[in-house]
């Protein structure tokens, strides 16, 4: 049985209004140890001054302990409820040039410019953005702990799955609607007899050892 893991709480939100900050943006990825496809990233700058709202969002917690369409029905909530969401990508191509935890940073670099509002301060799940001038502050599993981080891993991983889900229209053959580029044996198995297709991380160890056997044996 999986013992309970306790909901993520505004402790970390509460502080920081304690302190003078008002626009306070979770962050957090989806897709980064993907084969194929974009990292992807949200903002969420919450209604911490709304109980009301707020209450709307019962339930949000880490995306990874939900129910796909329990994620679809908590993004809905979130992108009404709350004062500003942003989304960003970053493509296979920018991955496989810049390294994954680059590319990673430069999605949610993109979220943040796509809030449309400036946050003032930021909660980042993991991540540093040393780049970003806003205060921040990294916390490791934030997606487990803060809830504006929570918030913003069902908004990633949602609008992800739905961007790999018509990726899988361009590119039939995969399985990207039901896998989302992460590595299943369906995955590799299409893989291996299609060869990698334009949104692939070229640079992975599974697809670079695809690409290297298929130029020994001189398929395209």
């Amino acid at each position: 049985m999986t013992p309970h893991r306790p909901a993520p709480t505004l402790a970390e939100e509460q502080a920081l209004l304690a302190a003078g900050y008002r626009i306070i943006a979770g962050l957090d990825e989806a897709g980064r140890g993907t084969w194929a496809g974009p990292v992807a990233a949200a903002a969420v700058v919450l209604p911490l001054d709304s109980a009301d709202r707020l209450a709307a969002l019962e339930g949000v917690c880490d995306s990874k302990m939900l129910h796909p369409r329990r994620r679809e029905e908590l993004e809905a909530r979130i992108a009404e409820a709350a004062v500003a969401v942003g989304f960003g990508l970053a493509s296979a191509s920018e991955i496989d040039d810049l390294g994954i935890l680059p590319a990673t940073r430069l999605a949610m670099r993109r979220a943040i410019a796509n809030l449309g509002i400036a946050a003032e301060f930021l909660l980042i799940d993991a991540v540093k953005l040393p780049q970003e001038k806003t205060y921040q502050k990294s916390i490791v599993r934030g997606d487990a702990l803060c809830f504006s981080v929570a918030a913003a891993s069902i908004v990633a991983k949602v609008r992800r799955d739905r961007l790999m889900a018509e990726l899988d229209a361009l590119y039939p053959g995969y399985g990207f609607a039901q896998h989302k580029g992460y590595g299943t044996a369906q995955h590799l198995k299409a893989l291996q007899a299609l060869g990698p297709c334009p949104i692939h991380r070229r640079t992975f160890a599974p697809v670079r050892a695809c690409l290297e056997l298929r130029t020994r044996s001189g398929q395209p």
